[in-house]
């Protein structure tokens, strides 16, 4: 077995910085490709904030518990080591009925966890980690995790630096960027948390802040 000397290091986040660690200043249009994902889907009952969920803190413990997993497995394998930083988790969200997702809480709010792969993990792997994790930290979000690959495609998006509170400011420039440029959005407002909110102010927060968009119609 390789030395831990000569186990590669894969760093996705600064291998694709331009869609993981995007500039704060202006929004931009992006055009995001197919990734392999770690996913989990799940419900925050209306009147209840994510941190306050029991159900949500499940989904995130499961979904670090089969990251970490992962990247173990994939270290210590004996013919092609590779070691690899954990990218940061990523929240797909939208409300229950369809309308504008406003932070508002005030109904069902529905949401994907990602947590992107190398290319390199397979699906043995995935079910592996799933299977250990169950056996040392039994976690019932565990039966909704899965490995699909995503292509999220045209989109626009900005680093927030705040609180998540404030992120309503930010996506209005998102939405001025898309009217002004002839694009509307589409699909699920899309979050990416550089920052650890257990470790970081508020303020200091880093949040990818993604909305995937299509060409206006045309009024005729």
């Amino acid at each position: 077995m390789a030395s831990s000397k000569t186990v590669p290091k894969l760093d996705l986040r600064k291998q694709y910085k331009e869609f993981y660690l995007p500039s704060a200043k202006k929004v931009v249009l992006v055009d995001v490709p197919e990734f392999l994902f770690v996913a989990l889907d799940g419900v925050v009952d209306a009147g209840v904030r994510p941190s306050d969920s029991e159900s949500f803190r499940d989904s995130m413990g499961a979904m670090y518990g089969v990251g970490y997993g992962l990247k173990f497995m994939s270290k210590l394998r004996p013919d092609d080591p590779v070691d690899f930083t954990v990218m940061a988790m990523e929240g797909l969200w939208s409300t229950e009925s369809g309308s504008k997702f406003d932070f508002d809480w005030r109904e069902p709010s529905l949401y994907t966890l990602l947590m992107m792969q190398p290319d390199h993990i397979t699906r043995a792997m995935f079910e592996r980690a799933v299977s250990d994790l169950r056996e040392k930290a039994p976690n019932p979000a565990l039966d909704r995790i899965r490995l699909e690959r995503w292509r999220e495609g045209v989109s626009v998006q900005i680093m927030h630096i705040g609180p998540y509170a404030d992120e309503p400011a930010t996506l209005d420039k998102m939405d001025a960027f898309a009217d002004e440029n002839g694009y509307e959005f589409h699909g699920r407002h899309h979050e990416i948390y550089i920052g650890d909110p257990t470790r970081s102010k508020p303020e200091n927060l880093k949040t990818v802040l993604r909305h995937p968009v299509k060409a206006e119609e045309s009024a005729g």
